[in-house]
């Protein structure tokens, strides 16, 4: 790093401003693990300077540097000492496919389109004793390549049957159950716009442009009705998670805001997706227009357990009630110290350390697979004293640091969540931080890229639906095309009082 005249660099000039000796802590300890982090901040730092310099000084051209070698440039194969020409006698192979070079197997659940070629008819006779040649064995060579999507015509032929003497009494058979009443798409159809939509984040406009590919002329028009229908058909299922979800012992939850349109209208507002989490990876979405807390109060109602979730104010209002207990999250405290290490690195690094300290119990208590009780007493032996050791350096800054500043709005706000902070080492089934449902909302972000807005606000209800099976089906494992495509399937003639069973936590056991 550049140091100026009197020999000090920009890092060590930040030190000198806001930090004295008197500060930093007298253990060894976690004075090496300060500097070890400060290090590593500077050459993340250092590299990204590089970079933007390389973006404002750079060559922008994007041809290749005569001088500069092409990372194409491979060495001629060598070769192998199988396939030189020997008299040697071949040794017999089975018929399993070799995977040299360290190259990972074709998954086994493929479709083989096996064919076959044959030496020349010349080759198959013996230049010796000129008796012909027999198989003795087989090479296998795979390769991975790709069919398009095909569509088909499903019909349903129903034979109608009469009297031949009586020419009376006309019977035939019933339709089978359909997904949409009087509607054209299976199941199989519906379930791929739902997930192309929801899951792979395709929109409407692109999926008829690639349906106009295959010939078929199907509007954006249709498909959003579609994709209404499905929501309807699939929402007793949500309804039923949403029922489990208020009886777990714990919930995560989190919101992101969606963009949505006012009616016909142009114009736009600030909608919102509320995630909720339960301990058998039951996901329910829930859409409000708006950030205010009846959108949780609503949903939650008198739910009287563990609840995750950020500081958010809207909460407040179910704690006051005295039923639901309030789990805050480290990251979002760890998250504002590491925005005030420019201001007061050494305050930020050593609190960063301390966070790190408490995050690698919980690595150990993951590598270790410990249960719930086994959790609460590693915490209560180890964490507990790191804890305590972070409420006095934050009670101790809080009179030293301008509460304005962003060491101070740091400070401030894990003293204000403390007691909520420290909750989560009075139960194993607790977590740490709410990450859980931070990477839930993730799948709407990036979404929300693509479909820009989600229509007006039955739209965004419309999405809350089918978002909490697409979230439930990654949690569990499961692939959402194959649930979707067999819940639209039954849905229609499953008995209500058995509904459970069409959830994403429990349908593999189910079909098993």
């Amino acid at each position: 790093m550049a140091r100026d005249r009197a020999g000090q660099s920009e890092f060590e000039k930040i030190i000198d401003a806001h930090t004295s000796a008197e500060q930093l802590p007298s253990d060894t300890a976690l004075l090496r693990q300060m500097v070890l982090t400060l290090l590593s901040n500077v050459n993340s730092l250092q590299r990204e300077l590089a970079q933007y310099q390389r973006y404002l000084f750079g060559r922008r051209s994007e041809k290749l540097d005569p001088q500069q070698p092409t990372l194409f440039d491979l060495p001629e194969p060598a070769v192998a000492e199988s396939e030189t020409v020997s008299e040697a006698p071949v040794p017999e192979r089975s018929g399993k496919s070799s995977h040299r070079n360290g190259r990972v197997p074709l998954p086994a659940h493929l479709p083989r389109d096996r064919k076959e070629y044959h030496p020349p008819a010349e080759a198959l006779v013996c230049s010796r004793c000129g008796q012909a040649k027999v198989p003795m064995g087989e090479e296998i060579t795979e390769q991975l390549d790709y069919l398009p999507a095909s569509f088909i015509v499903r019909q349903h032929v129903r034979i109608k049957y009469a009297c031949k003497q009586c020419q009376d009494g006309v019977v035939i058979a019933d339709l089978p159950a359909r997904p949409i009443e009087k509607g054209r798409p299976g199941e199989g159809l519906l379930a791929h716009v739902l997930t192309s939509k929801y899951c792979d984040h395709l929109p409407l406009h692109r999926m008829e442009g690639i349906f106009q590919r295959h010939g078929l002329q199907i509007a954006r028009s249709t498909l959003c009705d579609w994709v209404g229908d499905g929501a309807t058909l699939l929402t007793p299922l949500v309804k039923e998670m949403h029922r489990q979800i208020l009886l777990s012992p714990k919930i995560h939850t989190d919101d992101t805001p969606v963009p949505a349109r006012n009616g016909a209208g142009k114009e736009i507002h600030k909608g919102y997706l509320w995630a909720y989490i339960d301990i058998a990876n039951n996901v329910v979405f829930d859409y409000t227009p708006g950030h205010s807390r009846a959108g949780p109060v609503q949903f939650l109602g008198d739910y009287a357990g563990y609840l995750q979730a950020d500081a958010y104010q809207g909460y407040d209002a179910i704690f006051e009630k005295g039923w639901a207990t309030e789990v805050a999250c480290w990251a979002h405290a760890r998250r504002k110290f590491f925005e005030a290490q420019n201001s007061d690195p050494a305050r930020a690094v050593e609190m960063l350390v301390l966070i790190k300290d408490l995050y690698e119990i919980e690595q150990r208590a993951r590598d270790d697979e410990l249960q719930r009780d086994q959790i609460q007493a590693l915490r209560q032996q180890e964490s507990k004293p790191i804890l305590t050791t972070i409420e006095k350096r934050l009670e101790l800054w809080a009179t030293q640091v301008l509460p304005k500043s962003p060491i101070g709005q740091a400070i401030s706000y894990a003293r204000g969540q403390w007691q909520a902070l420290n909750r989560y080492t009075d139960d194993g089934i607790l977590s740490i931080d709410n990450n859980l449902a931070e990477r839930v909302l993730r799948m709407v972000a990036i979404g929300r890229k693509n479909w820009l807005f989600v229509g007006h606000d039955n739209g965004g209800h419309r999405a809350a639906i089918i978002y909490s099976l697409v979230a439930s089906c990654k949690l569990c494992g499961l692939d959402p095309f194959a649930y979707l495509r067999d819940a639209l399937e039954r849905i229609n003639t499953h008995p209500a009082n058995r509904v459970a069973e069409l959830l994403p936590a429990n349908w593999q056991s189910a079909r098993s």
